[in-house]
């Protein structure tokens, strides 16, 4: 552990002309007291490492010392690709090896060029949940990530539904999906299925590797299957009729696909400028939410209980507005 702290103090300092112990303890997570000692035990190692006094004082390297522990091991590497979604690498457990990777790439640059990972972290940032959501971190999910590095078989307990199921899982991938972890894996030697990691209750790392299909994309697997998902829970259709306002608005209150798709199959508009449009929904009760939003702009032709639960809605408001 320190000579951890010992190289990334090294390689902090290789980066900046100088820091100070308050900038250092912050960086390495230690007490400036700890910066002095590791300080001292860098210049007994014949690291030249100069500790200026006073206001404008710090630690600094001498005579444009370099160190030659710039490579990057295979883990710092996979997570270097992975630093813009800091979030993720906290929730995996990789920050550290992040760390130490930005540290390396950084010592390895240019003094001119040094600060072009805080130049881009202040002007791009990916926040992957929704809005309205409280981002929970599964428990499980350094163990699975784990196993998805190191191509290791892994033996997982998994809720569905009302029990829990048992399976011996080549892990494929990890997809972060608006704030939710999901698993890709091979399931008993089958074909790759999507797996919730917050439904996982237990997991164990087996000692033995799979062979990755080398051929398997990800992010292709991850869209077609998503979009599979997406038709799977159209299972029923309302009719509505829509003014021009309420047909531009339909792709984002309703599935988007769906929403385009029904449109571009709906007839002329008629007097009143509405066009009647038959929508796939989930269920006439997400409807109701989704399409509630639209107010004036849509009118529920069917099916009858949905037009009439439309009609008391209407009543009501009018209550409340007279």
């Amino acid at each position: 552990m320190r000579a951890t702290r010992l190289i990334k103090m090294v390689l902090l300092l290789q980066a900046r002309p100088s820091m100070t112990g308050a900038e250092l303890s912050r960086e390495l997570d230690v007490s400036e007291r700890t910066i002095t000692r590791d300080a001292l035990a860098l210049s007994e190692a014949g690291v030249p490492v100069q500790a200026d006094r006073g206001r404008a004082g710090g630690y600094r390297l001498v005579g444009g010392y370099r160190t030659r522990l710039t490579g990057l091991g295979r883990s710092e590497a996979e997570a270097l690709f992975l630093s813009g979604l800091p979030g993720a690498l906290r929730e995996m457990g990789l920050q550290d090896a992040a760390s130490a990777a930005r540290l390396k790439v950084s010592a390895a640059l240019l003094p001119s060029l040094r600060d072009a990972s805080d130049s881009a972290a202040q002007r791009f940032h990916l926040d992957a949940p929704g809005w309205y959501q409280e981002p929970g971190t599964p428990e499980l999910l350094p163990a699975v990530a784990e196993a998805v590095w190191d191509d290791r078989l892994l033996s997982a307990r998994y809720r569905r539904q009302d029990a829990e199921v048992e399976r011996e899982l080549a892990p494929y991938g990890l997809v972060l999906k608006a704030g939710v972890w999901y698993l890709c894996a091979r399931a008993d030697g089958g074909t790759v299925r999507v797996y919730r990691i917050d439904r996982f209750t237990a997991v164990t790392l087996g000692d033995e590797r799979f062979e990755r299909d080398e051929g398997f994309d990800l992010p292709g697997f991850w869209e077609e299957r998503a979009a599979q998902f997406a038709r799977s829970i159209l299972r029923s259709e309302v009719v509505v009729r829509l003014s021009e306002a309420g047909a531009k608005r339909l792709p984002y209150v309703a599935d988007r696909a769906a929403a385009r798709e029904a449109l571009e199959a709906a007839g002329a508009a008629d007097e009143e400028g509405r066009v009647t449009v038959t929508l796939p929904v989930e269920s006439a009760n997400v409807a109701y939410t989704q399409l509630l939003s639209l107010g004036p702009e849509v009118e529920v032709l069917g099916p009858p209980e949905l037009r009439e639960r439309f009609a008391e809605a209407v009543a009501r408001m009018r209550g409340l507005y007279t």
